[in-house]
């Protein structure tokens, strides 16, 4: 691995150390027999999250807090770190850990507030409204990943994750009854939501996204075949929005993306604390 990659892959390594912790006071929100602990514990996730950020930056009104409020272009692994350090800390992390944790982030979105140039609508961060587009966009990424390129997900499993994942919508505050709790529900959930659109905010975003200048070249190669498989991923609809052809189907084969998440994940596994946070999680499941 080179400094490079290590400079810019570090933040999220030490997030992931923290966020699961050695001598937690309780099983958290969800607990080690969940679901949740399962998937999230999946090697595809850097996968189904470079989908969920895609179909994320679709709503305008989301995409348009994070140009205007974000320095994430300046950080970009920082932030992603960020993030990743805030979905792992409520999944892993005790209860107390997990509620400040969402706290911190309502604080936040208090004050991220603004109108959209292209629409010229308002936006609030803590919209109920936009956190469900956000929610629903990383769950259906997570299951559709996992069940395609991870270790599977049957459909009663992913009816039962998409239930528990209610959880992380509510702490935010979205409303329970808003919230789909099952497959069915979050895909129709999905396809009600209007006002889609790529924007030049989302289509610069995630051209950044997909081919990352900062990596040394060997994991920019890596980063740019993940980014095709994602693409490949969309639905059609944000396929097009974004006016990217579809992939290859021998690029989208299951067992050479597996070994492209495998070679991804390896170079992760090697930052000092992954491995160690790692064996706690499995340690904890088969307790």
């Amino acid at each position: 691995m080179s400094a490079v990659q290590r400079d810019y892959m570090a933040p999220l390594a030490r997030a992931f150390a923290r966020s699961v912790p050695e001598r937690p006071a309780d099983d958290g929100l969800f607990g080690p027999r969940s679901v949740v602990w399962r998937v999230h514990r999946d090697r595809s996730f850097p996968l189904a999250g470079i989908r969920s950020l895609m179909v994320q930056a679709l709503h305008p009104l989301a995409m348009a807090g994070v140009a205007q409020h974000s320095t994430w272009q300046q950080d970009p692994f920082g932030r992603i770190a960020a993030t990743s350090g805030y979905i792992l800390t409520v999944t892993f992390g005790d209860t107390a850990a997990a509620h400040k944790a969402a706290s911190f982030v309502r604080a936040v979105h208090g004050h991220v507030n603004g109108t959209d140039p292209v629409t010229d609508r308002a936006y609030q961060a803590s919209d109920p409204r936009l956190l469900l587009w956000i929610h629903a966009a990383m769950v259906d990424s997570i299951v559709h990943i996992v069940q395609r390129y991870g270790r599977g997900l049957d459909a009663a499993d992913a009816d039962r994750y998409v239930a528990e994942m209610v959880t992380f919508a509510t702490i935010l505050g979205v409303p329970p009854e808003r919230v789909p709790a099952s497959v069915a529900a979050l895909h129709e959930y999905l396809d009600s939501v209007e006002l889609l659109q790529a924007t030049p905010a989302a289509c610069d975003s995630i051209a950044l996204v997909l081919d990352p200048p900062w990596l040394d070249q060997g994991t920019r190669e890596l980063w740019r075949d993940l980014g095709q498989v994602a693409i490949g991923t969309l639905p059609g609809w944000a396929r097009s929005m974004y006016g990217y052809d579809e992939p290859s189907t021998q690029s989208m084969e299951r067992e050479p993306v597996r070994q492209l998440i495998g070679a991804v994940d390896l170079a992760f596994e090697m930052l000092p604390g992954v491995m160690e946070a790692r064996e706690r999680i499995e340690l904890r499941m088969r307790a």
